[in-house]
């Protein structure tokens, strides 16, 4: 009885903490400019209630330029940002999701993580990054779908990172148990799309770590799979 009762006032505090740190970010310019808090808040506003979210970094970004009829014809809404890494989702994760009401949440990130854009690569910090955005949306009752980090061998941006597909396979395994053990569904983009080398199939990419128009297309056929099988068990469960 009281584990019953412990769950609902832990999302009751994980929400009103990120609430609070939500209020403080948009008072310091600085971490307002680090997160892009304020990237998408025009067209937050439109956003209907019940869409499924697509956070990411510039994989997530790129892929609504690439191909916005994929999102708009199936109420998907994409908000990505170059070059960001787990905690900057997490610092926007409130005005970007939450607040959207969304039925659902895809989080995809990592790739900057491991490219160490914003400091050194720490897999728990990056793990604990992406549970927390997990955790939050579950206590807001929005469904969690994570996902795998896409194959790369090298990244041009950041050519002296090196074993890179052992870092990516680590955390995405890490991710696809974390997955599993609290019921979230889980994308796999990764094994579909990479060579024997652990990176990206070359037709796949266009710099050997952000995906092609082809790539997409496979992203779309993997994802849309997933998210159309949750949408048949939630109407079976009406």
């Amino acid at each position: 009885m009281k584990k019953i009762f412990f769950i609902p006032v832990l999302c009751i505090v994980l929400l009103s903490s990120c609430s609070w740190v939500s209020g403080k970010l948009q008072k310091t310019p600085s971490l307002v400019k680090a997160a892009e808090l304020d990237r998408y808040k025009n067209k937050n506003s439109f956003v209907p209630d019940g869409s499924i979210i697509f956070i990411g970094d510039s994989f997530t970004e790129k892929w609504v330029e690439t191909n916005p009829e994929f999102f708009e014809s199936n109420n998907y809404i994409g908000r990505g940002i170059g070059g960001q890494s787990s905690s900057q989702l997490l610092l926007r994760f409130r005005q970007d999701v939450l607040d959207l009401n969304p039925s659902a949440v895809v989080i995809n990130v990592g790739t900057n993580d491991i490219a160490e854009n914003i400091g050194p690569y720490s897999p728990d910090f990056t793990l604990d990054c992406i549970k927390s955005m997990a955790d939050l949306a579950a206590c807001a009752g929005v469904k969690v779908i994570l996902s795998s980090v896409l194959p790369a061998g090298e990244f041009w941006w950041k050519p002296e990172v090196s074993n890179i597909p052992v870092k990516i396979d680590d955390l995405n395994k890490q991710i696809k148990l974390y997955a599993d053990a609290k019921g979230f569904s889980y994308i796999d983009y990764n094994s579909v799309m990479r060579d024997e080398k652990g990176g990206l199939i070359e037709t796949y990419g266009v710099d050997g770590a952000h995906p092609s128009a082809e790539g997409y297309k496979v992203m779309e056929k993997i994802s849309k799979s997933v998210l159309d099988n949750i949408k048949k068990q939630a109407y079976l469960l009406k």
